[in-house]
């Protein structure tokens, strides 16, 4: 089934959530329907986001905070050593029940409490949610005061019938992405281009048998021996840097304090485990909406739940080379002895996992959950790979430069950022310079190069009219306003060449 949509046109001069600013923000958006994955994976690789089925792309050159698709090249990932300590303490509390009092002296991996809302790694999507989200109910709410009550309002709304405004994905094609390897500042990583740090004992063990040897070249003094090979070579095993996955999934003895299980759950009403989960997932996600977020109960109930978090208009879809989940949306909840602590929201595509929201319990915020999820979500990733080999991204939705209390998304290196006039993905080591600068930029260094993508043949434009569908060479002799060319070419614009000849584009 081909994925419908209806484009909304620009929304600007509402209120930012990043900056706070009443009037600076601007964005293009449309309500989706349904839509295929694969559409989805081009869409956000030209820059567009879902929050529920509303669908949006920042105008990044007017709009008051640019957000730059962002996304973690997670077959290369090195976790840092905040992201270690993370995982650590996780599996300290399961194996003993250890509570961690306060954050790392060296390198705090999350900001204080009181900035926490703003730091986690998938809680900051609420931030784009909240500042869309009522301009976007206060149109719909008028645009629906018009239309009156008709048999045809009644059809439209069943298709137009959710929205939020969220984010993630990406292409996995690697020619467009060039490698740099750059030495990390410090806090961000190993340097891959030194060999690993050894041990101080074991450097003072060595210098104490050269100043030995140097005393005595027979090499009999105090037990030590000369040799013609070091004394103390490093361990071959215990010098190479732990993977992901064997952080995270350490053994944990058989008395351990406590179960961690995850479960992936596809977003589905017909789906027996989802639908026996909703009444408990729900009651978390309220809980940390009223202590996080500070929203009051009217404002985090069932209807909005489920339009946010539990309404998708991707089509699940299972082909034989794709993943043994398939593709779509689901909910990953983490089951800790039993009870549901944590659900990280997420869109399975054909080149990445894209995270769209995580609500967790307050109560075990001393755990990282945040950061502990993304890595999580990296390592799933990863595993999804080895069945479906061009799944190998990880979206984080946007990266705001602007934005302090966003800039923690680039600590998950190496990741790349996407150029707002091109569409390539660029290191994002080679964009923060240019971000010191100004808040828009044009990551692309060649002023030649151009959108390969963009439309170039708009009457080949498919459009859904009457219950018909035709391409918009044949809808437009039959228009008269003059203003449809404008809006139907802004969308061909937005969405390029390949997506315009795919979707539907609603038209009413």
């Amino acid at each position: 089934m081909a994925s419908v949509v209806e484009y909304k046109g620009l929304k600007a001069g509402y209120h930012c959530g990043y900056c706070d600013s009443e009037a600076g923000k601007v964005s293009h958006g449309m309500w989706a329907h349904s839509m295929t994955v694969w559409d989805y994976q081009d869409l956000i690789d030209r820059g567009w986001r879902r929050s529920g089925k509303y669908v949006y792309k920042p105008v990044m050159n007017q709009t008051c905070c640019p957000q730059y698709t962002i996304r973690c090249r997670s077959l290369q990932f090195q976790p840092s050593k905040s992201h270690k300590k993370v995982l650590k303490k996780m599996v300290k509390f399961l194996a003993k029940g250890e509570i961690s009092k306060g954050n790392c002296e060296d390198e705090p991996m999350e900001p204080t409490m009181e900035d926490a809302v703003a730091g986690d790694v998938a809680l900051i999507n609420k931030l784009d949610i909240q500042c869309d989200l009522k301009t976007l109910q206060e149109s719909l709410e008028s645009e629906e005061k018009k239309k009156g009550r008709s048999a045809k309002k009644a059809e439209s709304n069943e298709l137009i019938q959710s929205q939020h405004t969220e984010e993630k994905l990406g292409t996995g094609e690697p020619s467009h992405s060039v490698e740099v390897h750059t030495v990390p500042k410090p806090g961000k990583g190993a340097d891959l281009s030194k060999p690993p740090c050894r041990k101080a004992k074991e450097i003072r063990k060595e210098r104490k048998r050269l100043k030995l040897m140097q005393q005595n070249p027979a090499g009999e003094l105090e037990g030590f021996q000369a040799h013609p090979e070091p004394l103390f070579p490093p361990k071959a095993k215990s010098n190479q840097p732990k993977s992901l996955e064997d952080l995270i999934f350490e053994s944990l003895p058989e008395n351990a304090s406590h179960k961690l299980e995850v479960r992936l759950v596809p977003v589905s009403f017909e789906d027996p485990e989802f639908k026996s989960s909703f009444s408990q997932s729900f009651s978390l996600y309220v809980k940390y909406q009223m202590a996080i977020h500070q929203d009051p109960p009217d404002e985090c109930g069932k209807t909005e739940f489920t339009r946010f978090l539990c309404s998708s208009p991707l089509k699940a879809e299972n082909p034989p080379n794709g993943p043994d989940c398939g593709y779509g949306s689901f909910h990953q909840q983490y089951w800790l002895d039993g009870k549901i602590i944590a659900v990280g929201v997420v869109d399975i595509l054909p080149h990445c996992v894209s995270s769209v929201y995580l609500y967790y319990d307050p109560d075990y915020s001393f755990l990282s959950l945040g950061v502990y999820s993304a890595l999580r979500e990296i390592a799933f990733t990863r595993q999804l790979h080895e069945k479906a080999p061009q799944l190998s991204y990880y979206y984080m939705g946007f990266y705001i430069h602007s934005c302090p209390k966003m800039k923690y998304k680039g600590h998950y290196r190496p990741s790349d950022l996407l150029c707002p006039e091109t569409y390539v993905w660029v290191p994002i080591e080679q964009c923060l310079s240019s971000l010191e600068n100004s808040k828009y930029c044009r990551f692309n260094q060649d002023p030649e190069a151009v959108d390969e993508g963009r439309s170039k043949e708009p009457d080949r434009l498919q459009v859904f009219y009457k219950k018909t569908t035709m391409p918009y060479g044949v809808y437009k002799k039959q228009q008269k306003d003059p203003s449809e060319e404008a809006t139907v070419l802004q969308y061909a614009s937005l969405v390029g060449q390949a997506c315009s000849e795919r979707m539907l584009l609603f038209r009413n």
